[in-house]
């Protein structure tokens, strides 16, 4: 079972999360952040995980610690659902058009953490929504998942399609990196560790 519930409570945020790798696609999301919870349900549901996420964050303040802590604890859970990442794919990448906008996503799941965040789009608000802040989700993921993320998104006029094209082309990479491998249930790495 790669299923994996974590909780973190903090004084500026509180989250409940179940992730499944094996999943179907379903979403139960409230982080108390629209475009959020929206980004999140597409990535359960294009990478075919199960996800639930429940948060009460300060939002009076801001929506920074929401948004950074969900990506830490998305990622923990991730790494644990993981295990010693024997058997998996291990890399996934996918470009992704968004009506006219094109988001292209590489991920390696090898242990080593790092991000490559280029948005090309120059809008930074949906809403009341910082959407710089998804670099820090990001980062928190990636670092947390120990996984290697590069996420390019070179054009697109509208930003909720740059976003959305982004978090969809993730999705699909994710999904195609945690596949189980039918030829190789050894740990993907010539070191024999990740």
């Amino acid at each position: 079972m790669r299923t994996v519930t974590l909780t973190r409570k903090t004084r500026e945020t509180d989250i409940a999360l179940t992730l499944d790798l094996d999943g179907t696609g379903k979403a139960s999301i409230d982080t108390g952040i629209g475009f959020l919870d929206h980004m999140l349900e597409l990535l359960a549901r294009h990478a075919l995980f199960d996800l639930e996420v429940r948060c009460v964050g300060d939002l009076r303040v801001d929506y920074h610690h929401t948004v950074e802590d969900i990506g830490l604890v998305l990622g923990s859970a991730l790494d644990q659902a993981l295990g010693d990442r024997r058997g998996i794919r291990r890399y996934g990448f996918f470009m992704l058009p968004m009506d006219e906008a094109r988001a292209d996503v590489l991920v390696d799941l090898g242990g080593r953490p790092f991000l490559v965040w280029k948005i090309s789009h120059p809008e930074r608000l949906i809403r009341d929504f910082n959407v710089q802040l998804l670099e820090e989700f990001a980062r928190a993921f990636a670092t947390n998942a120990r996984m290697n993320l590069h996420a390019v998104q070179p054009y697109g006029a509208e930003i909720h399609h740059a976003y959305e094209a982004v978090f969809k082309a993730l999705a699909r990479a994710l999904r195609m990196a945690v596949e189980r491998d039918p030829r190789d249930a050894s740990i993907p790495s010539s070191k024999g560790c990740l």
